[in-house]
């Protein structure tokens, strides 16, 4: 009988935070919920967007009261507090949380008051601009009074016992370090991603047409500006080659206009759902992320397309700062090169595509090297792990262990994997 109660204890819960749900761009968090085994994830926002699917997600949107204009001015009239609105703490009680997780800095410095009203601990992940970006920066930007505040109050919780931080890559977590955040409290997880989803398909990378495919945000950071001005280049000596571009943003009207002049054979497709990508990385020779680091001081944190491209045996090409030196093993899966280098970009892009030992030696290395390093299971199982540490209060200030509940429920859901095993 007591192995039945063990086997038949539910999983311990992760509020998972994100204020918006979700932009098409966040597939990852999404990705690593789906991917949790041992807990049970309910992601929790403010706004939905209505940008990505969420089927097979548990989702609940924090809505103080029925209306949506009541709500907002709620919701802001608790932030000028550094407070949570009472019905959405009262709501998500009832999910008995052991644990808040919080996507991007930004989005951590909004939960931390409904962390604290539900008594529970809080990790924030790290991703790119919300820690690279120079405090500076924030402390003078124009986005208003809560982007200035940003720095100070993301120390001011990072100070706290009960946060501590993922980084998805070593180069953001140094780059955290350096914000001011205490290094012990930092973690290296990467994100990872599906090898079951993203695994070679298509033709063979020696038979397909020479084609680069950029994917990522149109900013300053992602580089694209760099890739067109290659892509002038490349076209002199491979004249059927076709460049993708795959992405959004404030840069496009620029880039497009940069194309045209140089006569750049380069085609924008707008916004795609990963499904898309995937097709888009079945057709191509080559993925080229030439990232930058912006006036703002952001920069690439790692750069998941670099690894979904890998893992789909397409050879890659970056300068992107966490990947440069972490996602890709350079000369093996891919070539790197140094910031705004064109010349060397349209080199190594111009080896892809015109020696065909050189792609398919990298096409058959790429899925290795990710499912040794990234696979998005093994990544999420020491997630998995850290909340385990983080609901049992390790690394907290001392004496302030957790709740006897929290406790109980740790060991009947471990007693409950022994007796699944078994």
């Amino acid at each position: 009988m007591h192995s039945k109660q063990l086997v038949d204890e539910p999983p311990p819960t992760v509020l998972v935070y994100r204020a918006d749900l979700l932009a098409l761009s966040e597939t990852f968090i999404k990705e690593q919920m789906l991917a949790y085994r041992r807990w049970r994830g309910v992601l929790i926002g403010r706004r939905l967007l209505d940008k990505l699917s969420l089927e097979g997600l548990d989702v609940r949107l924090l809505r103080p009261s029925r209306s949506p204009l009541f709500s907002r001015a709620w919701w802001r009239i608790c932030r000028g507090l550094d407070a949570a609105p009472r019905p959405v703490v009262r709501k998500l009680k009832e999910e008995k949380p052991l644990l808040l997780h919080a996507h991007f800095g930004l989005d951590a410095v909004e939960a931390w008051p409904l962390a604290r009203a539900l008594d529970i601990p809080m990790l924030v992940t790290l991703h790119g601009y919300d820690i690279h970006i120079s405090r500076e920066w924030w402390e003078r930007c124009d986005w208003g009074k809560p982007y200035r505040a940003y720095p100070r109050r993301l120390l001011a919780l990072a100070a706290s016992p009960r946060v501590r931080f993922v980084a998805v890559s070593e180069a953001t977590r140094r780059r955290a370090v350096d914000f001011g955040i205490d290094p012990e409290k930092i973690a290296v997880r990467y994100i990872g991603v599906d090898v079951q989803q993203f695994a070679p398909r298509g033709r063979p990378i020696a038979e397909r047409e020479r084609r680069v495919l950029f994917v990522g945000r149109l900013v300053e950071k992602k580089g694209c500006e760099y890739l067109i001005r290659a892509a002038a280049q490349v076209k002199i000596a491979a004249p059927d080659v076709r460049f993708i571009v795959v992405g959004d943003g404030d840069l496009k009207a620029d880039l497009q206009r940069l194309a045209r002049q140089l006569h750049a054979p380069v085609e924008f497709r707008g916004g795609l759902p990963s499904a898309l990508v995937r097709e888009e990385l079945a057709l191509a020779k080559v993925l080229c992320l030439p990232s930058v680091t912006a006036a703002n001081g952001d920069a690439e944190g790692l750069g998941l397309i670099l690894l979904e491209a890998q893992a789909s045996g397409v050879p890659v090409v970056t300068s992107a700062r966490g990947g440069r030196d972490e996602g890709v093993c350079d000369g093996v899966t891919g070539l790197t090169f140094k910031e705004r280098d064109v010349d060397a970009l349209a080199r190594h892009l111009l080896t892809i595509l015109t020696e065909n030992n050189i792609a398919a030696s990298m096409a058959a290395a790429g899925p290795r090297f990710v499912s040794h390093k990234f696979d998005l299971r093994r990544c999420t199982e020491a997630l998995e792990m850290l909340y385990d540490d983080m609901a049992r209060g390790e690394g907290s200030s001392p004496g302030a262990g957790p709740p006897a509940e929290t406790s109980s429920i740790l060991a009947s859901h471990a007693g409950r994997r022994l007796a699944g095993a078994a």
